[in-house]
C-alpha cells in the first residue's frame, strides 16, 4: 500500500524515549502509522481503513483523528472516485462492535424530571419530613446542616405503582423480543430509593415472569449502572436494558451515537397497559436546517427515522 510522503511542519517535535514494553510500542506506532484522511482514503480505495482496523484488532488499543465521511460536495471538492462511506462505520464493523440491537427502557416518570430543588443562601439545616394522612407518626430525617453561603438541595421521589407498571412494560417488551432483560441501579449509594427499584422488580419477575422467560431461554438480571455501562461498551448487544429516567435519558443518546447517528433511534412511549402507544422521533426539530430552509436554502436532513416511526405504528397497530 502507497502512502503520500510525511507532511513537512514548521516546527520540530521533541520525541523522548523511554524504556521496556512502552519503547517498543512507541517504536510500532511510528512504523505503523495509518493515514485515514479523504486523499489517502481514495487513493487506496478504502483499503487503509480495513488495514488500521485489523490492526488495531491485533495490537488492542489505536487513536484516530476526525475523518470526513464524504457527500456530493465532498466529492467534487477532493476529485474523489466514489462517495466513500465513513472510515467509522467500516472499523466499528470490523472490531465487532454491536451486531445487534440493544433497547433502552426509560422509566420517564419522577426523579430528578419532577424533583423540587432550591438555592440554599444562608446557614441552616435542610430537613426531609413525611406526613402521613393516616394517624401515623411523622417522619423527620436531617439531610444537612449548612454553613457559610449555603449551597442548593434536591428532592425527589418515586411511587411504587410506577415503578412496578415499568417492570412489566420492561418485561413484557423484553419478552416479546425474545431478549433478555436488564435493570440497571445505582443501589450500593442509594439503598432506600434505587433498591426499592431492585426489589420490586426481583417480585414482579419471581412472581409472573420466570417461568416465561425460561421457556424462551431469555433471563433478567439487575446490574448496578456501573457494571452495566462498562458491559454495553463491550457487548455484541441483543438485551433490553431498563434505566431510572436520568439514566435512560443519558444512555439512549449514548447508544444512539454508537450505532451511527441520532438520527437512526426511535423513541416510543409505552402505557402500562401494553396498548396505548406515542412514537416519535428521538432527534429534536433540526433547527439549523430549518434556518436554512426558511431562507430558501437545500437541506440534506436525514429523514430515516421519521420513517421508522411510522412503519413501526403501523407494525404495532397490526
Amino acid at each position: 500500500m502507497a502512502f503520500p510522503s510525511k507532511i513537512k511542519v514548521m516546527n520540530p517535535i521533541v520525541e523522548m524515549d523511554g524504556d521496556e514494553m512502552t519503547r517498543v510500542i512507541w517504536k510500532s506506532i511510528k512504523e505503523k502509522y495509518y493515514d485515514l484522511g479523504l486523499i489517502n482514503h481514495d487513493a487506496t480505495n478504502d483499503e487503509v481503513t480495513v488495514a488500521s482496523a485489523e490492526a488495531t484488532l491485533k495490537y488492542n488499543v489505536a487513536i484516530k483523528c476526525a475523518t470526513i465521511t464524504p457527500d456530493e460536495g465532498r466529492v467534487m471538492e477532493f476529485n474523489l472516485k466514489k462517495m466513500w462511506k465513513s472510515p467509522n462505520g467500516t472499523i466499528r464493523n470490523i472490531l465487532n462492535g454491536w451486531t445487534k440491537p440493544i433497547c433502552i427502557g426509560r422509566h420517564v416518570f419522577g426523579d430528578q424530571y419532577r424533583a423540587t430543588d432550591l438555592v440554599v443562601q444562608e446557614p441552616g439545616k435542610l430537613m426531609l419530613v413525611f406526613v402521613p394522612d393516616t394517624s401515623g407518626e411523622k417522619k423527620e430525617l436531617e439531610v444537612f446542616n449548612f454553613k457559610g453561603s449555603g449551597g442548593v438541595a434536591l428532592s425527589m421521589y418515586n411511587t411504587d405503582e410506577s415503578i412496578c407498571a415499568f417492570a412489566e412494560s420492561s418485561m413484557n417488551n423484553a419478552y416479546q423480543k425474545k431478549r433478555p432483560l436488564y435493570l440497571s441501579t445505582k443501589n450500593t449509594i442509594m439503598k432506600s430509593y434505587d433498591g426499592r427499584f431492585k426489589d420490586i422488580f426481583q417480585e414482579v419477575y419471581e412472581t409472573q415472569w420466570k417461568s416465561k422467560f425460561e421457556a424462551e431461554s431469555v433471563w433478567y438480571e439487575h446490574r448496578l449502572i456501573d457494571d452495566m455501562v462498562a458491559y454495553a461498551l463491550k457487548s455484541e448487544g441483543g438485551y433490553v436494558w431498563a434505566c431510572k429516567n436520568y439514566d435512560g435519558d443519558v444512555q439512549s443518546d449514548f447508544l444512539s451515537q454508537r450505532f451511527g447517528s441520532l438520527g437512526l433511534m426511535t423513541s416510543v412511549l409505552v402505557c402500562p397497559d401494553g396498548k396505548t402507544i406515542e412514537a416519535e422521533a428521538a432527534h429534536g426539530t433540526v433547527t439549523r436546517h430549518y434556518r436554512v430552509h426558511q431562507k430558501g436554502g437545500e437541506t440534506s436532513t436525514n429523514s430515516i427515522v421519521t420513517r421508522t416511526c411510522a412503519q413501526e405504528l403501523i407494525s404495532l397497530g397490526n
